[in-house]
């Protein structure tokens, strides 16, 4: 028996909170920030592409070298030191003076930030040994991320309202501030023994990797062809021969052998997936409540709210379930629950019915994010909590830009069935016709995007539940129960 964490742990875990809830809030609040800062900028619209995609590129394709550093040179140091520079660079993109410099800047942050949601999940591993508590400090920490995500954009359309744009960004420094000052005190180090060294051309094929991919599915949804094929075949190969070096290197980035644990690889196939219907969902409701329904950004932001703290609300009762059921049961029924939700977006319309799909939706996927994260990072000794970390968070923003893509994509497809490329649900508004035809034919681009997450959302959850019947199932319950 693990001995129980304490007061001093509990508070650590508050304090590790604040950099979730920073990732999470930079990754939505920009969007409400874009038209006020590429007026004042003069940002073109390809600058505005790279102003919100830069961040977002560079923390995945940094976040699995980020999390085996942390794992080599020290968890806290690491997070400390990128926590640092995020607050600094923050202050320096609030007063950026150009769109090329808000690009570098949101770059840099994207590297700082990497170094933040790995660290932060692998030192939970090392703060809560007992499983019940870590699992209870996992929802905890994956609520936060998800209400930081939902509350992003509300914030800053508040701040908006009474400063200037580079409040959204200014927001970090104070949270920063009380990360430096009591990480020292509430935090524990921990450094692998014997790590070895880091593996830099390991570390170049896994960012080239990732960051091609991730590019690739990025402009696939903007409907070209041949630039994303490229992208993504050559991330491909890179990333084959990215994996053929981790089987064959003395200290490498990941372990590629944890797939042969069958909980493991079907929690993290789970969650990339799970990312890929939550993303794709995500886009077209945005999209459904501003050019169908007629709401404001803001408006839409805090209609949208529900989607963020659904999940919140799920991860947070997931512990609680584990009284009653095994992980498995629970994570399948939880994924069964979101394909119910996911078959209402597709045969209904209007607001309330649109907002209790995605409320139950994101509901059902709580008991995946809780207690799948806890499998992942359970699965592996503490010293490469790290790495395990890593996969999972990689997983999330590949899982996210394939649901951006692929989703997006096929509703716009489904959309311009009925309405030529380049037709815009606000053409002629001095026709009602064309205006009523065109949100008929988004809505049906809604509904189809609902058949298919109802679809992904059953299929994991039936993966999960042929899990629990093999001998491997026994390894899920103890890791995940946490």
């Amino acid at each position: 028996m693990e001995k129980p964490a304490g007061r001093r742990e509990w508070l650590g875990l508050a304090v590790l909170v604040l950099p979730t809830l920073l990732v999470a809030m930079d990754m939505t609040s920009l969007f409400l920030a874009l038209p006020q800062l590429s007026a004042d900028l003069g940002a073109s619209g390809t600058e505005q592409l790279w102003i919100t995609d830069s961040y977002g590129f560079v923390v995945a394709g940094f976040v699995i070298t980020m999390g085996t550093l942390g794992d080599r040179i020290g968890r806290r140091r690491l997070l400390l030191a990128g926590g640092g520079a995020f607050g600094l660079l923050s202050i320096v993109a609030a007063f950026s003076t150009s769109p090329e410099m808000l690009i570098v800047v949101r770059g840099a942050l994207g590297v700082a930030g990497a170094t933040l949601m790995p660290s932060t999940l692998a030192l939970i591993t090392n703060m809560f040994p007992d499983g019940r508590q870590r699992g209870k400090a996992i929802s905890i920490w994956a609520t936060c991320q998800f209400a930081g995500g939902a509350a992003g954009p509300v914030f800053a359309g508040f701040l908006l309202q009474h400063f200037a744009w580079g409040s959204v960004f200014l927001v970090a420094v104070p949270a920063v501030v009380v990360l430096l000052a009591a990480g020292p005190f509430l935090l524990p180090e921990f450094r692998a023994p014997a790590s070895g060294r880091l593996d830099l051309t390991g570390v170049a094929l896994s960012l080239a990797a990732v960051l091609l991919v991730v590019f690739g599915l990025k402009q696939l949804a903007t409907g070209a062809v041949v630039l994303p094929a490229a992208a993504i075949g050559t991330g491909t190969l890179l990333g084959i021969v990215f994996a053929r070096r981790q089987l064959t290197t003395a200290s490498p980035l990941l372990d590629l052998r944890l797939f042969r644990n069958r909980p493991f690889t079907a929690a993290l196939v789970a969650l990339v997936f799970a990312g890929v219907a939550m993303a794709g969902v995500g886009l077209l409701v945005t999209q459904y409540l501003q050019s169908v329904l007629g709401y404001s950004p803001l408006v839409s932001a805090l209609l949208f709210a529900p989607m963020g703290l659904g999940v919140a609300a799920g991860t947070m009762a997931a512990p609680s379930l584990t009284r009653w059921l095994t992980p498995a049961t629970a994570i399948a029924g939880g994924l069964a629950l979101s394909a119910a939700g996911s078959l209402l977006l597709a045969v209904t319309g209007g607001l309330v019915p649109v907002v209790v799909a995605i409320t139950v939706l994101t509901l059902g996927t709580g008991p995946l994010f809780a207690l799948g994260i806890g499998l992942v990072v359970g699965a592996v000794p503490p010293e490469r909590a790290g790495s395990a970390a890593s996969m999972a968070d990689t997983g999330n923003y590949l899982g996210g830009s394939l649901g951006m893509a692929l989703i997006g994509l096929t509703a716009a497809t489904v959309y311009h069935g009925v309405f030529p490329a380049g037709t815009t649900l606000a053409a002629d508004v001095t026709r009602p016709a064309v205006a009523e035809q065109a949100k008929a034919a988004f809505t049906d681009a809604l509904h189809v995007t609902g058949v298919i997450a109802a679809v992904l959302f059953a299929g994991l959850a039936l993966l999960v539940t042929s899990m629990r019947r093999t001998e491997a199932a026994t390894e899920l319950e103890p890791a995940a129960a946490n």
